[in-house]
């Protein structure tokens, strides 16, 4: 790198819009410190510094003497230095990368300590205990962040010596008694740490550095990213800052602040503090906090200052943000700001509220929110008619209910997730560790903690429920149990939780769906309003439709008639493939016209007046037939069992001809249009039955609007072939009803083949609907089942494929949709053109499908709101992501 590159800012040379240089924290430090808000004095290390570590494994040429020169000049400003016998400066080394990781990153605190910095530190505030409190805290935060031991060590020796002095909290632990836990922990460190503890405040640093560095790279901060899809490259900047405590008596505090609840969005004052404490301890749960508000009664003059900084924080960046903050002996200090985390309902009543009180404009207010978001709105709750006995209650620490087993391990969490089962992941308190459990369980429920603690901020983060600081409960975490007042449950029992008020039951509870908020119909409103790209919704049943057409679907985009053949319609679709003579056949066809017309009334009547997408039959019939590896075990019991011959014949002549139709790969064999072309009367008798229902509803006053979707067509021949068979049955049915219904008929395409020839295909189809699910699979050459549980997480973690391609749209493949869309309109210019495989619900492929050009995207319900919201945010621009 060039010898002039800048790895190093003071605080007072930085912005709020540098933040992929200086990260959130430091972009945001040094915009309060140029908003003249009383922040620590520091300087901050970039990302581009770790991001060079990460490619050399060693630190940049000349990072080490920017780091000397700026602190040099931080002690100078603060009349202090690091290390000095006499008047010790401390500093905290933090992370704080581009977007957001709290918790995933680490941090040190107390900075400089060492034999003689304690004398000088005691010596400084009169207060023996309170330096060697500091002294321990700095072992014990080094030894485990930097040095790699065990944190659980530490905890284990200051739980023996209070258990030693008749104590109960660490607070009541004597100067005296910290001496012998400091020199405890050095023995500690030099035993699992294979070295003494570092006394050189300048290898301290280096090491604290070199530590944020790597823990960008930890197994928590990567999951993080994966799941917010947060790049890699970023890297996190480090800062440095002077240390402010909170921990220096009664007129000293540390909290954690938020300008408006992130529960509820209301305008009011938000966060839990602590007297006497630092910041560790407000976020670890380790002592029971006390509400923000109570400050007022506590500190008045200090909370009308902090309420005011928050304002000004507030109108400064337009958004709802979550401060840090210390008191030192009766001076407010400002350590963090950032635009805060919250629920979708306190998102969408943030922004619309912040449209009322013009802060933000109608067009950012849409911009502010997370489609994935939107999700937790369409989250269960309890049953409100459901009898309920509480076991406990805890905090409400992120909304929506859930039930699951209860199990204590985040590693046991995640193997049972991966199972299907639905867990509830109960901690005394999570740790940025306990991730990739907290991902898999349906809630979290923890003993200790408050709203601002490590659970309940990911929670709200994921849209999960979660109750904390529930102190009632007493886990035994070896014995794999918790206790409420002589009440066990152990690992594996069933609970539910209630985020949304606290509860917590035994047993199971009876969900409801959710009713969303009138700032959710508001917002996605003005997201009509702005979008240009229709959204329909994948459904096969009235229900279905109904519940997708209140969540704002302007049609259906597929209605797939092989999930209408299941359940006690199997037996006659096996009875039409089975058949041994056509009149056989035939009378299955019968029945299945009836039942298949009832289907498509209740459909039409759903969404009347809106367009219907309906998909004639696509999987192989096989699929529909008992599994040969099943028979061919059923038929060796029953001839063990002296059954007789006559019924053994039957089964053998069932096995043969299922046998029969197996296919070495049937994803590419006799399904779709093909099996449309090769059995003609089952395409006929769907036809058949959705006319006759289009037309009945047209007879009632109705105002179907029916699309006959032909699936897998490869060659315009296989389409003009079933078009012209489907518009002979369509006439007879017209004629014979007497009424005239609209109709269009398309393909999907979903074979490479079609898309680079939609130019022939256009000529026979009024429309192509992109089934992106099996184009993706035909253009990667995957088989998606296989892939999945196979090689795939491989592709993604060495970063081969940057993410799963059957969650958001692949370039390569959109590059295929792109190609059938421009063909497509060449020849038709008015063709419509949409998409329904489960990328139309995805946001990011939402953006890619507007910028393609696409008429609409279809999904399932519950993902309609997320795909209107998404579909304006590309209107608009790149999404501007709250939760980052």
């Amino acid at each position: 790198m060039p010898g002039n590159t800048k790895y190093v800012y003071d605080f007072e040379e930085g912005s709020a819009d540098m933040k992929y240089v200086l990260g959130g924290k430091g972009a945001n430090l040094a915009e309060m410190t140029r908003l003249g808000l009383p922040v620590p004095p520091g300087f901050t290390i970039t990302t581009g510094a770790c991001n060079e570590y990460y490619q050399t494994g060693e630190f940049p040429d000349g990072l080490l003497d920017e780091v000397e020169a700026h602190r040099i000049k931080l002690e100078q400003k603060m009349g202090k230095k690091i290390g000095d016998p006499d008047d010790p400066l401390l500093v905290s080394v933090r992370s704080g990368a581009a977007f957001s990781m709290p918790g995933m990153m680490d941090t040190v605190l107390n900075l400089g300590m060492n034999d003689d910095a304690v004398q000088g530190l005691a010596k400084q505030t009169g207060d023996e205990r309170f330096a060697y409190d500091s002294y321990r805290r700095f072992i014990q935060m080094f030894g485990k962040v930097v040095l790699r031991v065990e944190g659980g060590l530490f905890e284990e020796a200051i739980n023996k010596l209070k258990e030693k002095k008749s104590v109960k909290l660490d607070t009541d632990l004597k100067a005296g008694d910290l001496k012998e836990l400091v020199k405890e922990f050095k023995d500690i460190v030099r035993v699992h740490a294979g070295r003494e503890f570092p006394t050189d405040p300048h290898e301290q640093l280096k090491l604290a550095v070199e530590a944020v560095f790597k823990s960008w790279g930890n197994k928590r901060a990567v999951d993080y990213r994966r799941l917010y899809k947060i790049p890699d490259n970023l890297g996190t900047a480090v800062n440095i800052q002077t240390m402010v405590f909170g921990n220096k008596g009664n007129d000293s505090a540390t909290g954690v602040a938020f300008t408006r609840d992130p529960a509820t969005g209301e305008k009011v004052p938000y966060g839990d503090y602590l007297i006497n404490a630092q910041g560790e301890d407000v976020v670890a749960g380790i002592r029971v906090t006390e509400p923000l508000l109570n400050l007022k009664e506590k500190m008045p003059k200090l909370a009308e200052e902090l309420f005011a900084n928050m304002d000004t924080l507030e109108r400064h960046y337009r958004d709802m943000c979550d401060i840090e903050f210390t008191i030192e002996q009766s001076k407010l200090w400002m350590l963090q700001t950032r635009v805060g985390k919250r629920t979708a309902a306190a998102a969408l009543r943030i922004a619309a509220d912040m449209v009322e009180e013009d802060l933000v404009t109608k067009d950012e207010a849409v911009q502010r929110i997370d489609p994935d978001q939107l999700d937790q709105l369409l989250h269960p709750q309890f049953d409100p008619k459901a009898k309920v006995d509480v076991l406990t209650k805890g905090l409400n620490a992120s909304p929506g209910a859930a039930v699951g087993k209860v199990v204590f391990d985040a590693d046991i969490a995640e193997e049972l997730g991966k199972n299907g089962d639905k867990v509830i992941l109960t901690r005394w308190e999570t740790t940025p560790d306990d991730l990739h459990g907290m991902v898999a369980a349906q809630g979290i429920l923890t003993s200790h903690g408050g709203k601002t603690s490590h659970a309940a901020v990911v929670a709200r983060g994921m849209g999960k429920p979660c109750v904390c600081g529930a102190d009632a409960i007493k886990i035994d975490a070896k014995n794999r149990i918790f206790s409420v007042d002589g009440t066990q449950v152990k690992e594996g029992d069933i609970i539910s939780i209630d985020g949304t008020t606290g509860r917590v039951v035994l047993g199971e509870v009876q969900l409801v769906p959710p009713k969303p908020s009138k700032e959710f119909d508001l917002i996605l409103g003005w997201a009509d309003e702005i979008r240009t790209l229709g959204v329909r919704t994948n459904a096969d049943t009235p229900e279905d439709a109904e519940k997708a057409r209140q969540f704002g679907a302007e049609g259906i985009g597929l209605a797939r008639t092989e999930h209408m053949f299941l359940g006690d319609r199997l037996p006659i679709v096996q009875q039409m493939i089975l058949a041994k003579s056509e009149e056989e056949r035939q009378d299955a066809l019968a029945k299945l016209l009836k039942v298949q017309r009832d289907d498509f009334i209740g459909i039409f009547k759903a969404m009347d007046g809106l367009p219907v997408t309906i998909r004639l039959l696509d999987p192989p019939l096989h699929e529909f037939l008992p599994s040969p590896i099943d028979l061919r075990v059923e038929l060796t019991k029953l001839e063990a069992s002296g059954t007789p011959e006559h019924e053994l014949t039957e089964r053998r002549e069932l096995l043969e001809k299922v046998e029969r139709m197996a296919e070495q790969n049937p994803m590419l064999g006799l399904r779709g249009c093909r099996l449309g072309i090769t059995y003609p009367e089952i395409y006929k008798m769907q036809v058949r039955a959705i006319m006759e229902a289009a037309c009945q509803l047209k007879k009632d006053g109705g105002d179907p609007k029916v699309e006959i979707m032909i699936p897998l067509v490869a060659h315009v021949n296989e389409l003009n072939t079933l078009r012209q068979e489907s518009e002979a049955v369509i006439g007879e049915v017209m004629s014979g009803c007497g009424v005239a219904v609209d109709y269009s008929i398309g393909t999907m395409i979903e074979v490479p083949r079609a898309a680079v020839t939609a130019d022939e295909v256009a000529t026979v189809a009024d429309f192509f609907s992109f089934g992106t699910n099996d184009l993706t699979q035909m253009t990667f050459g995957f088989s998606r089942d296989d892939i999945e549980a196979k090689f795939l997480p491989r592709y993604l973690e060495r970063k081969i494929l940057p993410k799963n391609p059957f969650e958001t749209i692949d370039d390569g493949v959109a590059e295929v949709v792109r190609m059938g869309c421009e063909k497509g309109r060449k020849t038709k210019p008015d063709i419509k053109l949409g998409v329904c495989g489960e990328h139309g619900g995805d946001p990011e492929s939402v953006k890619m499908f507007h910028e393609i050009g696409l008429t609409y995207v279809s999904c399932s319900p519950y993902r309609v709101p997320l795909a209107r919201l998404a579909a304006a945010q590309a209107v608009l621009g790149e999404a501007v992501v709250t939760t980052a």
